[in-house]
């Protein structure tokens, strides 16, 4: 990613922030040599440097275990139009813009096929989306028969993290902005 100097972000709270917010990721492998990209919802786990998801066992991304990926993680996005203020005091010397903040993590696809590990995750997903809706829904809410025939058929995926870069080339988001003033 293109990042001059002013919009480079390598603060780990804010990157793990606008990841927390914006979880869904577009998951870049190689198909055949070719680029190819998965739209998929991860979950952080900081204290493991890795990233987790799950895919439709129908999903061929899992089967690029081992490859080196890219996640991508965006953020708030718009056009900018240029300050009428900045214009006047810079001679008409401003242009429009597009904004946004994006995360990009690099790593190595890993797979995991087991039931427990993926009721675990499909759990941690399910409680992050649902904490702020009035009557949460759980994965136990679900028949334990239904729960089950739907774990096996998805697999696991994680990306052990090697690299994380930010590039903020906007105002951050609340959430984001909060932990930035912590």
């Amino acid at each position: 990613m293109y990042c001059p100097t002013r919009f480079a972000q390598s603060d780990a709270r804010l990157l793990h922030a606008l990841i927390a917010d914006h979880p869904l990721a577009m998951l870049v492998t190689q198909n055949e040599g070719a680029p190819d990209a998965d739209h998929l919802p991860f979950v952080l786990l900081p204290g493991e440097g890795v990233l987790r998801a799950h895919v439709a066992r129908g999903n061929p991304v899992w089967r690029r275990a081992g490859q080196q990926v890219l996640a991508v993680f965006r953020g708030p996005s718009g056009y900018a139009t240029p300050d009428r203020v900045e214009k006047a005091e810079n001679g008409g010397r401003v242009v429009p813009t597009w904004t946004y903040n994006v995360v990009h993590v690099h790593g190595r696809l890993r797979t995991i096929d087991d039931p427990a590990w993926l009721r675990a995750l499909v759990e941690r997903q399910t409680d992050h989306q649902e904490a702020a809706q009035p009557d949460p829904w759980s994965v136990d809410d679900a028949p334990l028969e239904y729960t089950s025939k739907l774990l096996a058929a998805i697999v696991g995926i994680e990306i052990a993290i090697e690299r994380i870069e930010g590039k903020w080339k906007t105002e951050p988001p609340p959430r984001v902005a909060a932990a930035q003033r912590a």
